[in-house]
């Protein structure tokens, strides 16, 4: 059986964790909590652009 491969709403989903957790992190008082906030935000925003390096491009059917 084939892994699933993510699909245009799934990289959607990351995108907006990520913007929100970065606002989230921005709206708080400077101080370690607001540091671990921003460290996790950029996670995220990584994470949501190696998503989207590695899907598919619209239009076009996945290979394999």
């Amino acid at each position: 059986m084939k892994p699933r491969r993510p699909s245009r709403p799934d990289l959607q989903d990351w995108d907006a964790r990520a913007t929100d957790a970065l606002e989230a992190a921005r709206q708080m008082p400077v101080g370690p909590e607001r540091i671990a906030a921003l460290k996790k935000a950029g996670v995220l925003r990584n994470a949501a652009d190696t998503r989207s390096m590695f899907a598919p491009s619209p239009g076009r059917p996945p290979k394999g």
